[in-house]
């Protein structure tokens, strides 16, 4: 049991290690590290937009967005978004809110 133990200790520490250290850092999705910075927000290349400014923070569905423009923005720039169900270019087609 001991040894079950110890082994899955290891396997934790090597994952971790692996996540924080060996992986590259996506600048957007770092959460709460502070040793990501300004350099490494600097080197991504962010299409802009001509008056609102949206970034690709993660969110993925329709109750997450606040306007029809910002879904637009995340269907058409952000990967894995969950907004277009029929794949027409459309997000949020049954949202009422917009």
């Amino acid at each position: 049991m001991k040894k079950l133990l110890f082994f899955a200790l290891v396997i934790f520490a090597g994952w971790k290690m692996y996540t924080e250290k060996l992986q590259p850092q996506n600048p957007e999705f770092a959460g709460h590290r502070s040793e990501v910075t300004s350099q490494a927000s600097s080197n991504r290349v962010t299409p802009t937009p001509s008056k609102p400014s949206f970034t690709c923070d993660g969110r993925q569905h329709c109750s997450q967005m606040h306007s029809r423009a910002e879904a637009e923005f995340f269907v058409r720039n952000c990967p894995n978004t969950k907004m277009d169900g029929d794949r027409d270019g459309i997000p949020c087609e049954n949202d009422s809110r917009f």
